[in-house]
């Protein structure tokens, strides 16, 4: 029997194509990528506008892969973090992050993650699976309309920056990214969407290469080399001086700004020095830097920095004309701030601790 193919892996004309090959007129292939993507079909009989023999066609040779809301927690600032199962065994997070000037869906790339960052709860999970297209989209169409329904907005950015290292999905997460900007996706402004990546420095450059119309950040959390390589093992392999060429060139072939995330620890990266450090390395291209509370997370070595260090910090950057913004903890009370991502939804359906 003929192995089902996954259809949301296909392209508009590759749809097209199997159609004709089974006697179909092509327009029914245009039909069907808006039922997968602007219409959110879920099964082939959600596809009314089509005969129910085509329909029949359909489910004979092709599957949706679709993910499933396992579990939802609402904070007490309105976040709403998302468990999604995928797999037997299997889940990942998104997150819907509210704020009085937008609305920002925060999604994964991958469940768990190879890159193991000290101060992330992902990094403590091991790498399972690369998420498809299709899975990274409906993180983002649950989300915009939980906005919707829950707090009557629309969805205004979609980040990159749940579970993962997106530039090791590269091809599914740019795939994804051309199905939420599509006319016959989501429709959304390359320009809303925001990759964060922990470094690596030919995906950078490969960026760079086809030329994406979406923003770069890249968490660097300390500007000199041992202090970022005692963080963040990606950093033996993708040095600061290999970061920096590869941001160069992703800004000549693409002409944007990118966002440098600093995570500020307690006595390990808050002093003016280090502020100096970032300064100096942060007008490698045209930039702003979002400095960003330290969430907690389980057996974690590092502390919040104060306050007044964090400020002192920021009042340096500004003064070294650097565009500046302190990120507050949103959703920390559910484990859905920055860095607190998965570690207890993946031990749910291995019977190791449930869901608050």
């Amino acid at each position: 029997m003929e192995r089902k193919q996954n259809i949301r892996l296909l392209t508009l004309d590759e749809i097209k194509s199997s159609l004709q090959e089974m006697g179909e007129k092509p327009f029914r292939g245009k039909q069907v990528f808006e039922w997968l993507w602007k219409k959110d079909a879920v099964t082939f009989e959600d596809m009314t506008s089509l005969s129910k023999i085509l329909r029949e066609k359909l489910n004979d040779h092709f599957f949706i892969d679709h993910i499933e809301l396992e579990d939802q927690q609402i904070s007490s600032d309105k976040t709403i973090k998302c468990a999604f199962k995928i797999d037997a065994g299997k889940v990942i997070e998104g997150v819907l992050i509210p704020t009085s000037s937008r609305t920002t869906a925060c999604i994964s790339s991958q469940v768990g993650c190879s890159l193991a960052c000290k101060f992330c709860a992902t990094g403590k999970l091991k790498l399972m699976r690369n998420l498809t297209p299709g899975e990274m989209v409906d993180q983002v169409v649950y989300l915009k309309n939980e906005a919707k329904s829950r707090y009557k907005t629309t969805l205004s950015n979609i980040v990159y920056m749940g579970m993962g290292e997106p530039l090791l999905n590269y091809n599914h997460m740019l795939r994804s990214t051309e199905l939420i900007c599509s006319p016959e996706g989501l429709g959304m402004s390359p320009k809303r969407i925001t990759i964060s990546t922990a470094g690596i420095a030919k995906m950078i450059k490969k960026l760079g290469d086809d030329e994406v119309k979406f923003n770069l950040a890249l968490s660097l959390h300390a500007a000199n080399d041992k202090k970022r390589s005692h963080i963040m093992d990606i950093n033996d392999s993708n040095n600061l001086e290999s970061l920096k060429e590869a941001l160069q060139y992703f800004h000549q072939k693409t002409g944007s700004r990118v966002t440098f995330e600093y995570i500020i620890f307690k006595d390990f990266n808050d002093t003016l020095e280090d502020a100096q450090e970032l300064a100096k390395f942060a007008k490698c291209v045209p930039c702003k830097v979002n400095i960003i509370e330290y969430n907690p997370i389980d057996d974690g070595e590092f502390q919040q920095a104060d306050i007044d260090k964090v400020d002192a910090f920021a009042n340096y950057l500004e003064k070294k004309n650097i565009i500046v913004h302190v990120r507050r903890s949103r959703g920390k009370d559910i484990d859905a701030a920055c860095g607190q991502l998965a570690n207890k939804n993946n031990a749910i359906l291995k019977g190791d601790r449930k869901l608050k």
